[in-house]
């Protein structure tokens, strides 16, 4: 095993974000375009005796320490698939802003994911690894695939678009950001 894998994980934006009923499940169908942006954070995993997790960066005193966090819940998801106890120290280095509805902490589960994957050699396929994460959220799936894609049901059935051409953005980031649930509520 490893000493500690890093994995640099981006950004997104939706380009493009069509927002149905809200479904049975609570959930609301979607038809979105994701692009993945050059904004990154970085996820480092390494073995620990217990699970912890620290984060440095960017609003990450706003970053939750505990289970509710989405990267220890993707680590302890592939561990209990693999049978093995999730006991690493996850530590995430933010650049992406928190609450800015750019998939912060979906690109930290996906970032854990791989992290661990290769941590602990469990060798998990793609198609598993996308499971997982369609199991913690709608925009993990696509923070795991990158690159551009059509998101259709909650946003974790992906087709990959060709989006030639370079695109520069400029992102202008409130204070205190806004909670994805409350802004569906909306």
């Amino acid at each position: 095993m490893s000493a500690s894998v890093t994995v640099r994980v981006p950004a997104k934006v939706n380009v493009q974000l069509a927002v149905g009923a809200a479904r049975p499940d609570g959930f609301h169908d979607l038809a979105n375009v994701f692009l993945a942006v050059g904004l990154y954070d970085e996820v480092t995993v390494t073995p620990a005796d217990e699970p912890r997790v620290t984060c440095e960066g960017p609003g990450a005193d706003q970053v939750p320490l505990d289970r509710t966090n989405l990267a220890v819940r993707a680590a302890e998801l592939l561990a209990a698939r693999h049978g093995i106890a999730p006991d690493v120290h996850l530590h995430i280095a933010k650049d992406i802003p928190v609450a800015g509805g750019m998939a912060g902490g979906s690109a930290d589960a996906a970032g854990a994911l791989v992290a661990c994957d290769a941590l602990w050699g469990t060798g998990t396929s793609r198609a598993e690894l996308i499971d997982i994460c369609a199991e913690l959220g709608s925009d993990v799936p696509f923070s795991l695939v990158g690159g551009a894609a059509l998101g259709t049901g909650r946003g974790e059935k992906l087709e990959p678009l060709d989006v030639g051409g370079t695109f520069f953005w400029v992102f202008a980031v409130a204070d205190g950001g806004l909670s994805t649930p409350a802004v569906y509520r909306e």
